[in-house]
């Protein structure tokens, strides 16, 4: 049996590698998280305990486990149409407004997870066209994850019924989903289509995805530094359109990190529009 016990030092040395390769700050009493996420690759990768695994990862010698090891930690549980409020904000508000400037709507999903995101945002949009034929002729989404065992899932958009539970409506899983066999259900292709999968850090350059109307980085912020957190919803800001619009997670705030948005109460919710 591997020993799954770890050292005070060595948790350290991991905290810091994270926080270096994506920007994650784990703290002071998350040993546990360490424990349960990365024990599996102790048997994966026949090391004899995690605290050799540990220190295998910190010492980068197998790009592999490095990245293996980052995609561990940053693998988290999501829902659909989570929060239900940004969703609403989206159909109600921002796409009929972003639709009146007659151009093509780009919306970026950033830390995607396993797609849960994107493809409620597809739905948003697919929906939205239904109940007013015409109004949006051209909308795309770009998401974006660290992770590419997240990524490879997001593509084939394949669910159990235990994900399939988690804010899924039924009537919504009847028009946006097809059997798959073994108790799994299938994005429909019509949704997927709307949505294209790209690797990002998001300690990295955004440059190469392109300028976008609405980005929603829900939920990702939390486990960022005060620092990582201001260079990123910065670099966010340059990446939006004139007048577009950030969506954060309902915990989330901009106080004392950026000046470049203004808020904006959506009752319920509040969003961020760019200055």
């Amino acid at each position: 049996m591997t020993a799954i016990t770890i050292s005070e030092q060595e948790y350290k040395d991991f905290c810091r590698f994270l926080e270096s390769q994506c920007g994650i700050v784990l703290g002071d009493s998350k040993q546990y998280l360490v424990r349960s996420r990365l024990s599996p690759l102790v048997t994966k990768y026949k090391m004899d305990s995690l605290s050799t695994l540990l220190k295998e990862v910190v010492r980068g010698v197998s790009r592999d486990l490095r990245i293996a090891a980052v995609d561990a930690m940053t693998t988290n549980e999501t829902l659909w149409f989570r929060d239900g409020y940004p969703f609403t904000v989206l159909s109600d508000k921002l796409l009929p407004e972003l639709a009146a400037n007659r151009r093509p709507i780009k919306i970026w999903s950033a830390a995607s997870s396993s797609g849960q995101e994107p493809y409620s945002i597809a739905m948003t949009i697919l929906e939205t066209q239904q109940k007013k034929p015409g109004l949006l002729t051209n909308c795309s989404i770009t998401a974006t994850d660290i992770s590419s065992t997240m990524l490879d899932i997001c593509r084939i958009g394949s669910y159990d019924s235990l994900a399939l539970g988690r804010g899924l409506s039924p009537e919504r899983r009847r028009n946006f989903f097809e059997d798959a066999g073994d108790g799994r259900m299938k994005i429909k292709d019509n949704v997927k289509r709307l949505v294209s999968f790209k690797p990002q850090n998001l300690m990295e350059s955004y440059s190469m995805l392109g300028k976008f109307d609405i980005i929603f980085c829900r939920n990702v912020l939390i486990y960022f530094s005060a620092d990582m957190k201001s260079k990123v919803l910065n670099q966010m800001a340059n990446s939006l359109n004139p007048k577009g619009y950030l969506l954060l997670g309902a915990s989330e705030s901009l106080t004392g990190l950026t000046d470049r948005f203004e808020m904006v109460r959506c009752n319920p919710g509040i969003i961020y529009k760019l200055k």
